[in-house]
């Protein structure tokens, strides 16, 4: 199934997504996808791992009303085209009755006009982005907003780490990374702050030495790195080099930074949607079943694949459909809680009122420095 991911699908037709074809099915056929390979491969790979797992917890426990749920995974290579091929199949080919996905904002947004003309149910667990689900009725998200987490970020280093100066450095190709950085900015701005330094590299850059001699002679409290944990953990090593010593707050996209960046950095915070030495038995039932099932430990979008897994199959066994309607009727009334926290979703589809965990980095090992609860 992954392999047949490589090539370009095209797109056959239209769908209803109703019971046409699924309602006397022998399974119920969701598609997931995301990055499985290239640069931000830990994200795909997690989610739809996570996904895999719930899937067969819930078919061992006899299904959605005694049929097994039918996973179909594909690789987007990070790529918003192979996005685009990836949900035509989905829709035509295999023929699901919902999505869940994508991973990462870009490849969401890529898909987002095509599931609002198909009316296909489609929960994203972990697109952060506020586009995602406006003026979109049949899209949801598990997660909380990029405004959200740029606002926790914010707070964070105003009331725990005591910062009255900060500089932000983030990547301007990023709707993402743009999008925390400038909530981040007002949010500091807002409680009296000084950013001493505000500036936008591109994807393609490697080298990060002038900005970060720039930074120094600014000499900010707390630098703010909105961005992915692979160029955060360049970002993070050449910060070493020129021996800065100032703490470096992130977001979400950090998640997994410690594997291959331990060093560089440690005694760093990042905002998240889960903390693994959580002691809720929630948590460490999943990340003990995770482990057991890939051998290795999850990553917060892992969590997310884990808990919009079970909301969906929950929807459709609530709906008692697999109609399209009725599937996203039964999401906008969904209560669940989960591995990250009590999940349900207001009226543009988001998850409202979501914890966050700010998360400390220490010997390499995550370590919950705080939960902030929704108010």
């Amino acid at each position: 199934m992954l392999i047949a991911s490589m090539f370009t699908f095209a797109a056959c037709g239209g769908s209803d997504n109703g019971d046409g074809g699924n309602g006397d099915a022998e399974t119920i056929k969701i598609g997931a996808f995301g990055p499985l390979s290239g640069e931000v491969a830990a994200y795909g790979t997690a989610m739809t791992d996570s996904a895999k797992l719930a899937v067969e917890e819930i078919n061992a426990a006899g299904g959605i009303d005694g049929k097994q749920i039918e996973l179909f995974v594909y690789d987007t290579k990070a790529d918003k085209a192979e996005a685009v091929n990836i949900y035509n199949r989905l829709r035509d080919q295999d023929e699901v009755v919902a999505i869940i996905g994508g991973t990462i904002s870009g490849e969401t947004l890529a898909v987002k006009e095509l599931a609002i003309a198909d009316n296909m149910p489609m929960l994203t667990p972990t697109a952060t982005s506020a586009d995602v689900t406006i003026g979109a009725p049949s899209i949801f998200r598990a997660c909380f907003l990029d405004p959200y987490q740029g606002s926790a970020a914010a707070a964070f280093s105003v009331e725990t780490l005591g910062a009255e100066t900060v500089a932000v450095l983030y990547n301007s190709d990023d709707a993402y990374s743009e999008g925390i950085a400038e909530a981040y900015k007002a949010a500091v701005e807002a409680e009296g702050l000084e950013v001493v330094y505000y500036d936008a590299y591109t994807s393609e850059v490697r080298d990060f030495n002038t900005y970060l001699t720039q930074i120094q002679s600014a000499a900010p409290d707390i630098i703010f790195l909105p961005d992915y944990y692979n160029r955060i953990g360049l970002i993070a090593t050449q910060m070493k080099d020129l021996g800065m010593e100032q703490i470096a707050v992130g977001v979400d996209g950090w998640d997994s930074v410690e594997i291959d960046y331990a060093e560089q950095v440690e005694g760093f915070f990042f905002v998240n949607h889960f903390a693994k030495d959580d002691p809720d038995p929630i948590v460490q039932n999943f990340i003990a079943a995770f482990q057991d099932a890939f051998d290795r430990e999850p990553n917060a979008l892992g969590a997310l694949g884990y808990d919009a897994a079970y909301i969906l199959a929950e929807a459709i066994k609530n709906a008692g459909s697999t109609d399209a309607q009725a599937i996203i009727d039964a999401l906008a009334d969904i209560e669940y809680t989960g591995v990250t926290g009590p999940i349900r979703f207001d009226d543009e589809g988001d998850a409202a009122n979501k914890n966050i965990a700010i998360i400390k980095i220490v010997d390499g090992k995550h370590v919950l420095e705080e939960k902030i609860s929704a108010k």
